[in-house]
């Protein structure tokens, strides 16, 4: 019974969005590897601060200037924890940068979790209490099995893998996981030429456009480009732009963002992968209140590899353009 009884306590503090030990709100600081103009932190932000809001806490998201930039948001870390707050979340897209800067947090008390990328080891590359997020490689192997239903039945199947970021956890992995694929598709179809090759396609829209619009001139024989983010929209509007059909290059990558669910809805992606990036942003803030007043341990949490096709994408673009998705 005072397990129930308990029980319904914490819920109904949450609920009510008070403390329920002790008057002091949270400081809760977020950072990560990515700039104010990438459209699918919005969302990350978005659930972010529906949350701050809802249990009273303080709390602030800093984005690097540069997209991607470890260095700058190394430096964003440390003046984040000079100030002391309860709980730091950031992202873990390098093995090694953050190691040293997330155990001294650690040691100092600071509730640290890993959010939208982790060490490439988990637990047990990095002191991080838990990870909220999705699992990178698994997604990229759901979206090139996914893809292969749109492969043709005859003839070879050429194909370009997009590494937004080389030398990033995200990207290096979900890349990984679109070329096991394409290693078991080979295996399982012997009779077919079927090869691949990857490509540092860049984090930015018209870089993107730019690198794989060059590599589909010299290689018009491409069946597919798989980005590992969401930058694919570009090569898009370069099909668009040459005349190209929906479905002669297909396309696929991730995240819901408004500018490739337009595509899906012009027919020029075919798959697409949605990590849930709201309850990136949320999740975390519940399990630092649930750490911090009850001594409850943060745990994983994968959000997911829900794989979107254009019929989906209707459905989905309102929600897109509110942030949600």
């Amino acid at each position: 019974m005072k397990t129930t009884i308990r029980t319904t306590t914490i819920a109904a503090a949450l609920l009510a969005g008070t403390a329920a030990w002790g008057d002091e709100p949270l400081n809760i600081v977020f950072t990560h590897h990515s700039s104010a103009s990438n459209t699918f932190w919005q969302a990350v932000q978005r659930g972010f601060q529906d949350a701050c809001e809802k249990i009273e806490a303080n709390c602030q998201m800093i984005f690097t200037q540069t997209e991607g930039s470890i260095e700058q948001q190394l430096a964003n870390m440390d003046a984040a924890l000079a100030r002391e707050p309860h709980a730091l979340l950031t992202s873990i897209v390098d093995d090694t940068a953050f190691d040293g800067v997330i155990e001294r947090a650690v040691e100092d008390g600071v509730i640290v979790i890993g959010v939208n990328v982790d060490d490439s080891e988990g637990a047990s590359g990095n002191a991080r209490a838990a990870f909220v997020g999705q699992g990178f490689r698994p997604a990229g192997h759901s979206l090139a099995e996914a893809m292969s239903e749109h492969f043709p039945d005859e003839g070879p199947i050429k194909v370009l893998v997009g590494i937004s970021a080389p030398g990033q956890n995200w990207s290096e992995l979900r890349g990984g996981g679109v070329m096991d694929f394409l290693e078991e598709y080979a295996e399982q179809n012997p009779d077919r030429e079927i090869t691949w090759e990857r490509i540092d396609s860049g984090t930015d829209l018209a870089i993107t456009a730019d690198r794989v619009g060059a590599y589909l001139n010299a290689n018009p024989d491409t069946t597919a480009y798989f980005d590992t983010g969401f930058w694919h929209a570009a090569v898009a509007r370069v099909l668009q732009d040459r005349g190209m059909e929906p479905g002669e290059v297909l396309l696929g990558g991730f995240d819901l963002v408004p500018e490739v669910v337009e595509q899906m809805q012009a027919g020029y992606v075919q798959v697409q992968v949605d990590q849930q990036p709201y309850m990136q942003g949320f999740m975390p803030v519940m399990q630092v209140y649930l750490a911090h007043n009850f001594g409850l341990s943060p745990a994983d949490i994968d959000t997911g590899q829900g794989i979107v096709r254009p019929e989906d994408a209707d459905a989905i673009m309102e929600l897109s353009e509110k942030g949600l998705r």
